[in-house]
């Protein structure tokens, strides 16, 4: 037997979340069980968690968007008892039980080796959301970043921290755009050389172009503020969306891509190919700093997560949690 957190759905259709012990006949069927780890809390988790029940249809569920942690039986030629993994995507945590359990049972497709120079705690405090911002940084990367600052949106969120620590390792000038003044030391450290107030771009106007002001832009908002941002990037800049917390609408024209070139990069982590999924996290084994990420981390058990899955759904949670699933 060994822990794991379990949703249930209530009489009442309410959701509980409760730390249990459940057995290995209780997982899903899957080529792969995973001496789990390291899992992380994404909003998505915070979904899955809340009284709604979000995104999940079927009960009891174990959530947990991602893990990393040490292949204890395999199906698959592919992996090895003893090898070191990690998962992202594939709607694990959602429709496939996830990472908050000790043990995890998945499909091999899903899984990727762990990249050397990464341990399974530095890959959860990347996480989903690390992995998200490097998908959007390779994505800008490939279309070409124009001279100038790169707007990084919802800068103190998971992706966005990460995306900012990237982005400048790699050289940029990055603008972290926040709504929260206090989090601007924060940004500092992890590399901003401008702080944005989230007050600025959502600032109604009605012009479809402004002054050309940004190189790039990697966006995890979405929503009237990805419009707006569309209208100062640079003439054949691009923007990564990968988030909808402001809304999945866009009340945006069609001039900034007529006009300017500009270019808007839908970023998803769900189902990427095998290939891009290895560069992905070969490139944050080598071009994210470690001492950087360390600061984005606050540390989590099984029996905060309840708690936790509140916090993120009311914007409170900064930075990278990282749940030790085994303390």
């Amino acid at each position: 037997m060994f822990n794991a957190l379990v949703v249930d759905k209530e009489e009442q259709g309410n959701t509980s979340a409760e730390v249990r012990q459940i057995g290995l006949d209780d997982l899903p069927d899957g080529d792969v069980t995973v001496a789990v780890e390291y899992s992380t809390v994404n909003y998505k988790d915070g979904l899955c968690i809340g009284p709604g029940g979000g995104l999940v249809r079927n009960y009891p569920h174990v959530p947990g968007i991602d893990f990393a942690g040490t292949v204890e039986a395999s199906d698959d030629d592919r992996y090895k008892p003893g090898d070191k993994v990690v998962l992202t995507g594939w709607r694990v945590g959602e429709a496939h039980w996830g990472g908050y359990s000790q043990k995890a049972c998945v499909k091999a497709d899903w899984l990727v080796p762990l990249p050397k120079g990464l341990d399974t705690r530095q890959a959860m405090a990347v996480g989903t959301a690390g992995f998200t911002a490097m998908l959007a940084v390779m994505a800008l990367e490939d279309h070409g970043i124009k001279d100038g600052p790169v707007l990084v949106t919802g800068a103190a969120g998971g992706v966005g921290s990460v995306a900012t620590a990237i982005l400048a390792s790699l050289g940029h000038e990055v603008a972290g755009v926040t709504g929260r003044p206090e989090t601007a030391d924060y940004l500092t450290s992890l590399g901003a050389s401008q702080i944005v107030a989230r007050e600025e771009i959502n600032e109604t106007t009605k012009r479809p172009l402004e002054a050309e002001t940004w190189g790039g832009c990697v966006d995890a908002v979405g929503g009237a503020m990805l419009a707006r941002v569309l209208g100062q990037v640079k003439y054949g800049g691009s923007v990564a969306a990968v988030g909808l917390a402001g809304g999945a609408g866009l009340p945006a024209t069609v001039i900034p891509f007529l006009l300017r070139g500009v270019n808007l990069l839908g970023i998803d982590s769900v189902m990427q190919p095998y290939d891009n999924r290895l560069r992905a996290w070969e490139r944050i084994a080598k071009d994210l700093p470690m001492d950087k990420l360390e600061a984005m981390v606050q540390p989590a058990t099984l029996s905060d997560l309840p708690k936790l899955g509140a916090d993120i759904l009311k914007g409170q949670v900064k930075g990278r949690v990282v749940v030790d699933v085994n303390a």
